[in-house]
């Protein structure tokens, strides 16, 4: 393996990071650079049970990457989403209905809920922004579509499409941007830079070095670094044939059509799911 630090965008790699109970203090300076503006300081913060079901046997589960809580009961989803989904603003709108109807008390009840963040760390763009070369954070609220004001503050999806972030070592200034900067360039450097001497930054480095995993974590690194590559050559083989052929007929078939590659190269039927929106048992039958 010639990277020395892992892959941040690897199932494991991002797990590593901001997963861990040993680790929480890197989540906690994260969303505090991500969140100080509105939010205040978070102190603390408690791992929860990243899966969540329905109401009914009947009803579809729900599995975060991460799930946490702090000191004040607000409650915030952490996702990494590696490939465009259909519909999956739906599906993050969908996920943030679980930390609100947990917070339901039995009995006379007052509906009060404490504040719900939805924040996705996206390894692409969407396509209905692509001309906005600069907009690469998106902080969606409920607002008024007439006044612009928001009219509801305690549901927040916070969206970081990180292909957009362009800033070079030389360029970034902010303690945020930083982060950005590792998260996107962590598996490239062979040592730490020193216009990144922060403490924390310091922790990560150390955290992500592939030779202080134990031997069972750089299997497990291994074989997650070998889905990621395998779910970006599916994607980049699909948009290259688009590209050649100059045309596909309709959503449907670019589904099917990448849905065909993953099952040659071996992937999951959940992770082409999770990669084409196509129904399981489609894909079952393209099988």
């Amino acid at each position: 393996m010639s990277e020395k630090y892992i892959n941040p965008f690897t199932d494991f790699g991002f797990k590593r990071i901001f997963g861990e109970e040993a680790n929480k203090d890197l989540l906690i300076d994260f969303l505090n650079q991500l969140l100080s503006a509105e939010e205040g300081k978070i102190k603390s913060i408690k791992y929860m049970n990243t899966e969540k079901l329905g109401a009914s046997l009947y009803e579809r589960k729900a599995v975060f990457d991460i799930y946490c809580e702090n000191e004040r009961g607000e409650k915030f989803i952490v996702e990494l989403q590696k490939a465009k989904q259909k519909f999956f603003k739906d599906r993050s709108l969908f996920y943030s209905t679980f930390p609100i109807r947990e917070q339901a008390e039995k009995g006379d009840w007052d509906f009060k809920l404490k504040k719900v963040y939805l924040i996705a760390i996206l390894d692409f763009e969407f396509d209905e922004d692509k001309e906005e070369k600069d907009k690469f954070i998106y902080n969606v609220k409920l607002s008024d579509i007439e006044t612009k004001k928001v009219f509801y503050d305690k549901l927040t999806f916070l969206y970081i499409a990180m292909p957009k972030f362009k800033k070079s070592l030389d360029e970034v200034e902010t303690h945020f941007e930083k982060w950005l900067y590792l998260l996107k360039n962590l598996n490239f450097f062979e040592k730490i830079p020193p216009k990144i001497k922060e403490k924390i930054f310091k922790k990560l480095f150390i955290q992500a070095e592939i030779a202080n995993l134990t031997v069972d974590e750089q299997k497990d690194y291994e074989e997650s670094l070998k889905n990621y590559r395998d779910l970006k050559n599916v994607i980049d083989t699909a948009k290259e044939e688009s590209f050649n052929e100059g045309k596909l007929e309709g959503e449907k078939l670019k589904a099917l059509e990448i849905a065909k590659k993953a099952l040659l190269q071996g992937l999951s039927i959940d992770i082409i799911q999770s990669l084409t929106g196509l129904p399981i048992e489609e894909i079952k039958k393209l099988r």
